[in-house]
């Protein structure tokens, strides 16, 4: 196994994990005492990381990349439309961190190259011969997503044991979220 393979595996089994403080937040929390916005919230964290999983896996996912495509334009202007509704007040569940999310992943899907006998129709980063679309980008995001990890891991060790049910472990998420996305954003470029 080579090291690029090895790493997308890695990858695919970070994410994987990732999958189940989302699936444990949707299935523990009273989200009827919490607001529905943290359920909205936390049911786009799924969303994104199951994308991510597809994404890196070395063998594709189930879902051609315009099926991403379409999920994640949605994903971006549902959370965007929220954010733009609520601006001037304080955002309880990262409605632009959301939008902002989306927007990357759709970049991500729709700058890799899909031609090719090769990579076909499906996700595969690690088949990845060339770099994406507008290479500048990728690197603000990244710039963005690492900076937003750092800033979460803080509040995660911060956070921890105090304030209101699933705090920490969506801190948790966002940070090693953040980190793998700044990472796969780079090294793509």
């Amino acid at each position: 196994m080579n090291g690029p393979l090895l790493l997308a595996w890695l990858l695919t089994g970070v994410f994987a994990l990732l999958t189940l403080s989302c699936v444990l937040r949707l299935v523990r929390l009273d989200y009827a005492r919490l607001g529905q916005d943290l359920r909205q919230a936390d049911l786009a964290e799924l969303l994104l990381v199951v994308a991510m999983v597809a994404m890196v896996s070395p063998i594709g996912g189930p879902i051609p990349a315009a099926g991403w495509q379409a999920v994640l334009v949605l994903t971006a202007a549902w959370f965007g439309f929220a954010w733009w509704r609520g601006r001037g007040q304080a955002p309880t569940a990262g409605c632009g961190h959301h939008a902002i999310s989306a927007a990357a992943m759709l970049y991500m899907v729709t700058a890799m190259p899909h031609d090719g006998m090769v990579h076909g129709p499906w996700l595969t980063m690690p088949t990845m011969a060339t770099g994406p679309a507008l290479p500048l980008v990728a690197i603000v995001s990244a710039g963005y997503f690492l900076v937003d990890a750092a800033r979460s891991g803080v509040a995660a060790v911060r956070t921890r044991g105090v304030g209101a049910p699933g705090l920490t472990s969506r801190k948790v998420y966002r940070a090693v979220m953040g980190a793998g996305m700044g990472y796969v954003l780079l090294a793509a470029t």
